[in-house]
């Protein structure tokens, strides 16, 4: 039987390529958030601070905030994934966020999982060392 590695896919850039812009936002967004509380869990060892802290910077209005910080330092191929998913059309959009900033948040969160998923945690790195910067 074939092993899969889920943590570290092992996924062609085509089949990257051709997945669908929420499906993306979809592993993004897991992705964004283990790389939230693993930068929490260095600052404080608190569990109720560490939840605190990490709901106040996964959120659709942080990480609206936190595309524009990052969208000057996104190469062509990186803008457009965020471009493709942020007009992707949803069906619903959380109370506590304008729609504005949920397709912002699902832009974001599709770069990220479209880093991931292609391998490119270096990068993945830089690019939330830019949205910590002013933390």
């Amino acid at each position: 039987m074939l092993m899969t590695y889920y943590l570290n896919p092992s996924l062609s850039e085509e089949t990257v390529r051709e997945m669908n812009s929420l499906a993306l936002a979809h592993v993004g967004d897991a992705v964004f958030e283990l790389m939230v509380r693993l930068y929490n869990c260095e600052k404080n060892s608190r569990a109720a601070a560490l939840h605190r802290a990490s709901v106040e910077m996964v959120n659709a209005a942080s990480q609206a905030k936190d595309i524009q910080k990052i969208l000057p330092a996104l190469t062509e191929e990186e803008a457009a994934v965020f471009r493709r998913a942020r007009n992707a059309k949803v069906n619903s959009v959380p109370k506590n966020a304008s729609p504005g900033q949920y397709h912002a948040a699902t832009g974001l969160e599709a770069l990220f999982g479209w880093l991931y998923l292609l391998g490119r945690r270096e990068r993945l790195n830089t690019l939330f060392c830019l949205i910590l910067e002013d933390n």
